[in-house]
């Protein structure tokens, strides 16, 4: 039995049916259109030997269009009245129980996934794209790709090369595991409720070796947001709590790392922070 997807008439019943009304506190936004969630499966390039998992499945439309082309889900989602009708609605349109597991859990919380999924495709929360995104990469090395619809302004900022206008501490951290690519725009149109803001899909591929353990990346991360917090100072003065408790120490520290301290966080790629954290 094929894979059927789900169609604005029923996601609307379905809502009812559970008495869901999607709300602004758990940034639920429903996808109502086959073609954006398969055009989110191919961006991608999910296929039937890949593993995935998806960060808030709602309704379950973005979930029947991974599970069409034949990947095992495990899906996590904070509702529990959606995390309980999932499964049910997967059966309905012709996917078999052994491919979809759902953890009804809220996804900042998660420190363990069934099956050590590779791909990461996900209708993220406005509210809490980042974190969750960060999350996840940091609590699991075996998620090696992945596409995620974010708010655009939140995409460009994860997308961001140094000395962009956007480009900021998510841009940073986000590159500590590899390159980010925008990889297409979404219609407002395509959900229920329409949202007031854009949407982008982007997409990342981690890379094949990390740049360095938990300690380094500790010690990054501080400087990105020491960095930031102060965006509009010198690196000299906005390091300087971070870096030896003066300026003069800050300056000095930047020189052994080859970075001139009268930069700017914004002007350094993840690379310069990471030689500095090393220092």
């Amino acid at each position: 039995m094929p894979v059927s997807l789900l169609g604005a008439a029923e996601i609307r019943r379905l809502a009812a049916d559970l008495d869901v009304t999607p709300t602004k506190k758990l940034g639920q936004n429903f996808v109502v259109d086959a073609n954006t969630v398969r055009k989110i499966v191919q961006a991608a390039g999910v296929s039937a030997s890949d593993r995935v998992v998806e960060i808030g499945p709602g309704l379950g439309s973005l979930t029947l269009a991974i599970l069409e082309t034949g990947a095992s889900v495990v899906a996590v989602e904070i509702d529990h009245r959606l995390a309980a009708r999932l499964p049910e609605t997967a059966a309905a349109h012709g996917v078999s129980s052994d491919r979809l597991t759902v953890i009804d859990a809220d996804a900042l919380q998660v420190r363990d996934l069934p099956g050590e999924p590779e791909v990461l495709v996900a209708n993220l929360p406005y509210n809490v794209s980042v974190p969750v995104l960060l999350h996840f990469l940091e609590t699991f090395p075996f998620l090696q790709r992945g596409v995620v619809m974010v708010q655009a302004e939140v995409g460009e900022r994860l997308a961001a090369p140094p000395g962009s206008k956007v480009y900021g501490a998510p841009s940073v951290k986000a590159a500590w595991y590899g390159p980010w690519r925008l990889a297409g725009t979404v219609s407002r149109q395509v959900f229920w409720p329409v949202p007031n803001v854009d949407s982008v899909l982007v997409g990342f591929d981690r890379d094949a070796e990390p740049r360095g353990g938990e300690e380094l990346r500790r010690r990054t991360f501080a400087l990105v947001d020491a960095a930031f917090q102060q965006r509009r100072k010198m690196l000299r003065q906005a390091l300087a709590g971070v870096l030896g408790g003066s300026a003069a120490a800050a300056s000095e520290a930047l020189e052994r790392a080859s970075v001139d301290p009268t930069l700017r966080g914004e002007q350094l790629s993840i690379d310069d922070f990471v030689r500095i954290a090393a220092g």
